[in-house]
């Protein structure tokens, strides 16, 4: 069996296959590319600094973008022998890190029908924009190939919404700047609540089990040194701090879910045996009142 480079050599390999390529791409009927198209392309080919991977990354985004707009079959079919070679690589690297034995080549074929099925979300704004774009694309075909086996699932194909657009190079549009600060203003409202609700919550607790999370949580003392300062077995601190967490967590959930809270102290005995052994108070009882 050849080795899968060898399948898919890129007609880059050969010593006159730029020559070759060029004269094929001349030939491509309008149908296939515009004037606009070849202009892009012939220029490419001129700049004689592009090393072989810029050329073929270069070109291939010229050849996407003209795909875009035509739907070009042998403009696919340059794409295809452009890329194969090196893309094969990518998928047969992600199914070994994901101990998959699928075939690479099938799995391929695939990333190139998402190539095919998606033209309208491809972005040719960057010169290495069909390298970033394909990237993508095999990472998120091979994750819906182990999910569809894991399932039992059917042709592996990418949901619309998965093929995102090019990474952005750092640079915010005006538009993903007011995005980016209504989601940063819903977060921190959202912070305020849960701190709110937490506080509320906290005050209900009985004074040795305020005091347990405020030495733990707040001033980040041991929990021996807690239990020493509260007097009590480190079992016992450990268990006081467990069930004052839980109360406030499960008032909490029951104020999300629309229902109304219920979070008492615990009640401790005066004796030294009651003392010792911590009791918990119910947080998630409806409709009793509070024993505050």
């Amino acid at each position: 069996m050849q080795p899968q480079h060898v399948l898919h050599a890129s007609p880059l390999a050969d010593a006159n296959g730029k020559d070759r390529l060029r004269a094929r791409i001349v030939e491509l009927g309008r149908g296939e590319l515009d004037a606009e198209d070849q202009a892009r392309l012939q220029e490419i080919f001129q700049d004689a600094a592009l090393a072989d991977e810029e050329l073929r990354d270069h070109l291939s985004t010229a050849l996407m973008d003209g795909f875009r707009k035509s739907s070009g079959r042998a403009v696919f079919g340059l794409l295809y022998e452009l890329n194969a070679g090196h893309l094969i690589v990518q998928v047969a690297g992600r199914l070994r890190r994901y101990g998959s034995k699928a075939d690479p080549g099938d799995v391929l074929q695939e990333v190139f029908f998402n190539v095919f099925r998606y033209p309208h979300r491809f972005d040719a704004s960057r010169a290495d924009a069909f390298r970033v774009w394909t990237a993508m694309i095999v990472r998120n075909t091979v994750l819906k190939h182990m999910r569809s086996r894991s399932t039992g699932g059917g042709r592996m194909e990418i949901a619309l919404e998965d093929l995102t657009q090019q990474p952005v190079d750092g640079a915010h549009t005006p538009l993903s700047g007011v995005l980016d600060t209504e989601a940063s203003e819903e977060c921190s409202r959202a912070f305020i609540v849960y701190l709110q609700l937490y506080m509320q919550f906290y005050s209900m607790l009985s004074e040795r089990e305020r005091r347990a999370l405020h030495l733990v949580e707040v001033d980040g003392v041991s929990y021996r040194e807690a239990a020493e300062d509260l007097g009590i077995k480190l079992e016992n601190l450990k268990m006081v701090i467990f069930r004052a967490r839980r109360k406030i967590h499960k008032a909490m959930r029951r104020v999300f879910e629309g229902l109304t809270p219920d979070c008492r102290p615990a009640r401790v005995g005066r004796t030294r045996s009651a003392a010792s052994e911590p009791r918990s108070s119910t947080c998630d009882i409806p409709d009793q009142p509070d024993a505050t």
